[in-house]
């Protein structure tokens, strides 16, 4: 049987494995539905348009707030306007036909980010201006970000570690 301090310890391991883990899920999760949301409105915003003009506006405006030049990432350009265009036919047509060809626009988006060692959450978390804060104290912005440029929308942050690696957690073992 473990002693009363040695049994905390324990238990709070486990405790801190675990918020670790819900973090690290809620920080993709929200990131990856905070694009969603943003794209759902801004197609919206934009679905009386003709469909090629309102595509290229809303692939535009992600392109610069994911800081991401179109010509540099074309294949990735390509993917976001397929994804756009399945955001515009859905926000005119909501149903399930354009919502199968919504999270089949969503998967080969995030097929081609993946062949750049990135996602969706983290293009949301760690480029778009439209961060939220707690999610660089759960996966703090890589110093070596290819095309990073400055969000004033998240002000700066002192560490490179999650929140969960600074403090006392560093020197409690």
């Amino acid at each position: 049987m473990a002693h009363f301090v040695e049994e905390l310890r324990l238990e709070a391991e486990r405790a801190i494995v675990a918020m670790q883990t819900a973090a690290l899920a809620a920080r993709q999760l929200h990131a990856r539905a905070e694009l969603m949301r943003h794209m759902l409105t801004t197609a919206r915003k934009v679905a009386d348009k003709p469909k090629a003009e309102a595509v290229e506006t809303v692939v535009r405006e992600w392109m610069e707030a994911w800081n991401l030049r179109r010509g540099d990432w074309p294949h990735i350009a390509r993917e976001m306007e397929a994804f756009t265009a399945a955001f515009h036919d859905y926000a005119n047509e909501p149903g399930d036909a354009n919502d199968a060809a919504l999270r089949r626009a969503c998967d080969a988006l995030d097929a081609v980010l993946a062949r750049e060692n990135t996602s969706i959450s983290d293009q949301m978390a760690f480029r778009s201006q439209c961060a939220h804060r707690w999610w660089e104290l759960v996966v703090p912005v890589p110093s070596d970000l290819p095309g990073a440029k400055p969000r004033p929308s998240v002000p700066d942050l002192d560490g490179q570690t999650p929140f969960w690696q600074s403090g006392c957690a560093e020197f409690c073992r």
